[in-house]
């Protein structure tokens, strides 16, 4: 392959990225191309111009290039698509076959570095998937902070980042989480960056978009199995008309999202509700133990002070998760959706 690198400021990783994902795709077909910096556009990503031939016929690509694709990442790509001038292509690490189907159906072209591809270039047109790395080289490392309770203090202070001011035994009380372990939480925010210690002027929550998703990715698997009070099953679609009462429970997941934005038909049910109440709500609906049922409810983990959610529906952020978490094509499109009607203003000031 005749490959061209144009230097610039953005050397490094995410350079070696593309050309290792350009060389995969040279693998199945001929390019000539070169590799030139874009733009970084509203602090989203990095991104490149690769401008080459293919069959003798000219193209021009606008590359993002991300080093691990998480389904939030996903959202990402859905939400900045679009912006461009040029046809929009992803390049990374690794993508597994049920996103590479997902990105395939939203039209989005990607490839990555053990060549799995979708390149849409007339004449071209490239369909692989199913390609594995080597066992451990896409590994995602997850700091302390994102494998437990901790989680509970970022969800607080992404809803409300004033509260990262508060003294660490209020913490404590409004999480339910040990003293010790606030403490902890917080010395890690600040060697990480996410909080600033501006000493006796107090502290300040900062990268705020980056922590929103690393809590985003680290939800689902480290604090949400542990909310679980019980899974149960209901006649029919019981959640339309009934009246929730906040201080009860709240929904979230599809529920919370159909209410939101009119959007999606739900499949699953979602409720966070006070641990000590939740038996009242499931005899008021009549709801049956059910190990696989559709219904989830979960432990609000959050003081409903501290917390501005929408009425009988949790934080968007707490939605958005919920529904990332799914990970179908329908509720990745409908977090979209929440994203930027919602969630995006919480981070244009970042």
């Amino acid at each position: 392959m005749n490959m061209k690198y144009i230097e610039h400021k953005y050397a490094g990783d995410n350079t070696e990225i593309l050309r290792q994902a350009m060389e995969a795709l040279n693998t199945i077909a001929p390019l000539e191309c070169a590799i030139e910096p874009a733009h970084v556009l509203h602090n989203e990503g990095q991104y490149y111009l690769v401008k080459g031939k293919v069959f003798g016929k000219e193209f021009v690509w606008c590359v993002e290039v991300k080093k691990n694709l998480t389904k939030t990442g996903e959202i990402q790509v859905l939400l900045n698509m679009d912006k461009m001038q040029h046809p929009f292509f992803l390049a990374t690490r690794y993508i597994p076959p049920e996103a590479a189907t997902r990105l395939r159906n939203a039209g989005i072209q990607f490839i990555d570095t053990v060549g799995n591809a979708f390149v849409n270039q007339p004449p071209l047109l490239i369909v692989v998937q199913g390609n594995k790395p080597e066992k451990g080289e896409t590994a995602l490392t997850t700091a302390r902070i994102f494998r437990g309770v901790g989680l509970k203090i970022v969800y607080l202070f992404l809803c409300q980042p004033e509260l990262v001011e508060r003294t660490y035994r209020d913490l404590a009380e409004m999480t339910n989480v040990a003293l010790g372990t606030v403490k902890s939480t917080m010395t890690e925010l600040i060697q990480k960056g996410f909080v600033f210690d501006m000493g006796k002027k107090g502290k300040k929550l900062q990268d705020n978009k980056k922590l929103f998703e690393r809590w985003i990715a680290a939800y689902p698997d480290y604090l949400k199995p542990k909310l679980l009070i019980g899974r149960f099953r209901g006649d029919g679609d019981w959640w339309k008309d009934i009246p929730l009462d906040p201080t009860l429970a709240q929904w979230g997941g599809e529920i919370a999202a159909a209410k939101l934005t009119g959007y999606l038909k739900p499949d699953t049910v979602t409720l966070y509700a006070d641990k000590h109440r939740f038996g009242e709500l499931v005899i008021a609906n009549k709801l049956k133990k059910d190990p696989k049922g559709n219904i989830e409810i979960l432990e609000r983990f959050w003081p409903l002070e501290n917390v501005v959610d929408e009425g009988d529906t949790v934080h968007p952020i707490l939605i958005y998760a919920d529904l990332v978490a799914i990970g179908d094509q329908r509720t990745m499109e409908t977090a979209r959706i929440i994203y930027e009607q919602h969630i995006d203003q919480y981070f244009r000031q970042d």
